[in-house]
């Protein structure tokens, strides 16, 4: 059984596979002073939870653009799990030709995306991933990896707005009654779900006047399923995406 891990800024998200199948999967938050030991036995209680051993993990397979946590979770997976992960970096086959001026630059994560869509949706697409940031990122009809786009996320802007305003409370992002809000927080809940649906809505549009008419439109990250409600233009919605990108660049390695 292979074990996949994709540690983001906000959250760490876990999955398990048998050959091709996904088991279980999990998303904890990423919490950046928590030690070695503290993520061992975090991964070992989601195990137990999911009635799988320690024992039945035969490999790892990880991405992080987190630095920090990088070298921390390699030593929970050592000593906890009995195995080094594969860390997707510079020197992983990964499939995938960087087209970007620096390849070096992009994030693990949005390469092992695009490993997961040229196998399994292929180009010309765009994927657009609700996490920390929300970012989209462009794939050719070859499926070599482009570039994309960077816009806060969701979860920062909400932050932005409580903390600088004085009279403005946290509200759950779920969708309000109606567009125009009648009260604060219904106003705040239909700027923040709307709005980023707006933003997807155009730049969708924006890149499939460069990628062309048969650009795919795949939805990953957190927030993905909560914002395909409100929108046509999201086609798939894949919230494990990465983790399926982790299992096939995995099979690429051995």
């Amino acid at each position: 059984m292979l074990l996949t891990i994709d540690i983001g800024n906000t959250n760490i998200t876990l999955g398990l596979y048998q050959g091709e199948t996904r088991g279980p999967s999990f998303r904890v938050a990423t919490i950046h002073r928590e030690m070695p030991d503290e993520y061992g036995m975090k991964f070992l209680s989601l195990l137990e939870h999911a009635g799988i051993a320690a024992s039945q993990i035969e490999g790892i397979c990880m991405a992080s653009v987190v630095p920090p946590l990088t070298s921390k979770v390699i030593q929970a997976c050592e000593k906890y799990l009995g195995h080094t992960p594969l860390n997707v970096d510079a020197g992983c086959k990964t499939g995938v030709r960087i087209l970007y001026e620096d390849p070096k630059a992009v994030g693990a994560d949005r390469i092992v995306d695009c490993a997961a869509v040229q196998r399994l949706y292929g180009g010309p697409a765009c994927v657009v991933d609700f996490g920390t940031g929300t970012t989209f990122d462009a794939i050719t009809p070859e499926g070599d990896y482009l570039g994309g786009a960077i816009a806060p996320g969701i979860g920062i802007a909400a932050e932005a707005l409580f903390s600088r305003a004085a009279k403005l409370s946290r509200v759950d992002l779920v969708r309000p009654p109606s567009v125009i809000g009648r009260n604060t927080p219904h106003a705040m809940q239909s700027g923040l779900l709307f709005g980023y649906v707006g933003l997807v809505e155009g730049m969708v549009a924006r890149f499939r006047e460069e990628l062309g008419p048969r650009m795919k439109v795949i939805a990953t990250g957190g927030l993905a399923e909560v914002i395909a409600k409100e929108t046509d233009v999201l086609e798939i919605t894949a919230p494990w995406l990465t983790l399926d990108g982790l299992r096939i660049i995995w099979e690429l390695n051995q």
